[in-house]
Order: C-alpha cells, then sequence, then structure tokens
C-alpha cells in the first residue's frame, strides 16, 4: 500500500511531503496507523548524514504509537483496535545468544532500525513520519491506557534510552543520580529515576531551566558552567547520565562519581571524547555507554511509566512543522520533545 510520509529527498536539504511503499501485512505483522511520531535529535543526525552516508529519500522517525489496523495470521498478541508502539528497532535475527536474552537492540548480526536500515527482505526500512506503517509483531509494544497517546510517543527511545542505564546500575532509594543535560532525554531521565526513589540532581551548562528540572523531580540543580559546580559535587554520585550530544570534559565528570560510580553516555555526539585512564583508577570509575533496550524491557519501561503516571513533556506540531522544528532541536529550543501529529500528514 501507498502511504503519505515526510522524507528527506538528500542531506543537504529540508524534508517534504510524499508518498512511499509498504509492504503487505505478512502472517506475523502488524498495520499500525500512525497517530503520532516524536522527534529525536537522532533523526537530525541520521538524515543530514552526521553518523554516515544514507539512502535517500529517508522518512526518518522511530518514536511511533497508533492503533493497529490489519494483523496478519499468527498474531496472537495484538488487535485490531490495540494502542500499540514502535522504537528505534524493527527486527533482528533472534536466534543470537544476545536476542535470546531479550536484548535485540545488541543483536550479533545487527538489529534492524526503524528507518535507514536494511531489513531482513532486503529493503530499507522507512520510518514513522508517515500515516501507516507495517513492522514484524515481535517489535510492536503495547501502550497502557494509562499514558496519554502522544506523550508516550518519546518514550519509545527518549524513554527506553534512559530507563534501561537506570535499572541496569541500579537507580533507585539510596543512590544519588546527575543527569547531565536537561532536553528530551534529560526530562525524562529525570522523572524516570524520580519515580525509582533515587536522589536526583540535574547538571546544565546554565540555571535557565532550573524551575523546570525540580518541577520534574530533581532535587537539585547545578550550572556546569561554574567550576565551583565541580568542586561541590567530587566524590558524590553513584551513576552520571549523560544526555548530551555534544562533547563534554569527560574527565571532569568523571571527578563527580564516587567509589565504584558510573558515566554512562546515552547521547550519541559525532566527534570522539578522550578518557585520561587516571579518572577511571581513582575510586575505581566505570565509563560506559547504552543503547535504548530490548523489547522485553521497552513493555516493563511503558508499564512504569503508566503504573506512575508518566508521560513526556511535548510540544504537539503538524507535519509542514518538522522543518522548523529541527532547527528549532539544534537551537535547544523545545520543552521537551516536539510529537508531529500524523493525520496532518494526509
Amino acid at each position: 500500500m501507498r502511504v503519505h510520509a515526510y522524507a528527506a529527498p538528500a542531506a543537504s536539504e529540508p524534508l517534504e511531503p510524499t508518498t512511499i511503499e509498504r509492504r503487505a501485512v505478512g502472517p506475523n505483522d502488524v498495520l499500525i496507523e500512525v497517530a503520532y511520531a516524536g522527534i529525536c535529535h537522532s533523526d537530525i543526525h541520521t538524515v543530514r548524514g552526521d553518523w554516515g552516508p544514507q539512502q535517500y529519500p529517508l522518512v526518518p522517525g522511530h518514536e511511533i504509537v497508533g492503533t493497529v489496523a490489519e494483523v496478519g495470521a499468527d498474531v496472537t498478541r495484538h488487535r485490531v483496535g490495540d494502542r500499540v508502539g514502535v522504537g528505534c528497532m524493527v527486527n533482528s535475527c533472534g536466534a543470537c545468544v544476545n536476542c535470546r536474552k531479550g536484548e535485540e537492540q545488541y543483536c550479533v548480526e545487527g538489529m534492524v532500525g526503524t528507518y535507514g536500515a536494511t531489513d531482513r527482505d532486503g529493503t530499507v526500512t522507512q520510518g514513522g513520519y508517515s500515516t501507516h506503517v507495517v513492522v514484524d509483531a515481535d517489535y510492536v509494544l503495547s501502550v497502557p491506557e494509562g499514558i496519554d497517546l502522544a506523550a508516550a510517543a518519546p518514550l519509545l527511545c527518549a524513554g527506553i534510552t534512559t530507563y534501561s542505564p537506570l535499572r541496569h546500575w541500579g537507580a533507585g532509594p539510596g543512590t544519588k543520580v546527575a543527569v547531565v543535560g536537561l532536553g528530551g532525554l534529560g526530562h525524562m531521565a529525570v522523572k524516570l529515576a524520580h519515580a525509582m526513589g533515587a536522589e536526583v540532581t540535574v547538571l546544565s551548562q546554565s540555571l535557565k531551566k532550573q524551575e523546570d528540572g525540580l518541577r520534574l523531580g530533581a532535587d537539585r540543580y547545578y550550572a556546569t558552567s561554574d567550576a565551583a559546580t565541580f568542586e561541590d559535587l567530587a566524590g558524590e554520585f553513584d551513576l552520571i547520565v549523560n544526555t548530551v550530544s555534544a562533547r563534554i570534559d569527560v574527565n571532569a565528570y568523571l571527578g563527580l562519581l564516587a567509589v565504584d560510580g558510573t558515566l554512562v553516555n546515552v547521547g550519541a555526539p559525532a566527534e570522539p571524547m578522550s578518557v585520561n585512564v587516571f579518572s577511571l583508577l581513582a575510586n575505581r570509575r566505570s565509563y560506559a555507554g547504552s543503547m535504548i533496550g530490548g523489547i522485553r524491557q521497552t513493555q516493563e519501561m511503558l508499564d512504569f511509566c503508566a503504573e506512575h503516571g508518566l508521560g513526556a513533556d511535548i510540544e504537539l506540531i503538524s507535519a509542514d512543522q518538522i522543518n522548523e522544528a529541527y532547527e528549532r532541536v539544534l537551537a535547544s529550543d523545545v520543552r521537551y520533545r516536539f510529537v508531529i501529529d500524523t493525520a496532518t500528514l494526509a
């Protein structure tokens, strides 16, 4: 079927309306009528070629929510009319050690991204800036009724990207967690860490979002432009989640970790960052990375958010505002996630 979409025709050109072909619904497929699609900073990096060359035209979008319009003959978990979501991946080998553990994002064969990736049938995947998408049922999530559907869209990337490391490194009562940056990822990290019971500190360049940070659940808020911050907070944190996609002074942030503390990157800057090994040796610190979560954990995250009444803080836009939204994301002019009303694509 042909569906309406917004695509990047080239790395240097604005996105524009188009139509794309979606595959026929197979035995284990789900056809989703997309209601909302979040705009992730990764969308911008990808379509502009920051992370490598792409095949164009390219339809981005991996924060997808909507309702089931059709299911294949073998699908039992989803029914027509169900509220569902799709995140950053739509396939994996399903057989490797990581897939069998429920960590499909680390598939040995390479997970299949929701857009700009080569699917198992050889086609290039196209994302959620479209009215419909066909996805293997094993990669479709159930969106609980307790979450507003538009606010749920960013949970499929920003939510799971921050939930996964918080769970993996044990954020909870008695732990001190710092969140670097208060953007699309950072605001979800604050909400989630607070809901898990951790003491939460925001580390941001300035104090201009301090009121927001405290409203979202932070206990403290510090400006990293103030050198005193790194003195006052030295050796303080069990976990630091770095959500920014720009270079930081890694060694300065490592100095904020307590014994056995971890600094984990979830933001993905295009430029390399250097680490002084002595920054790790002191206090037996670790520097790590984390990439989304598996399907099972993503469902766990959605259920957790429903239980705690969490969703993203969003600005709802129409399709003709996508290019303006991209520029505003780059200027950090959004609180805290743009979400496209895909009904405006038609």
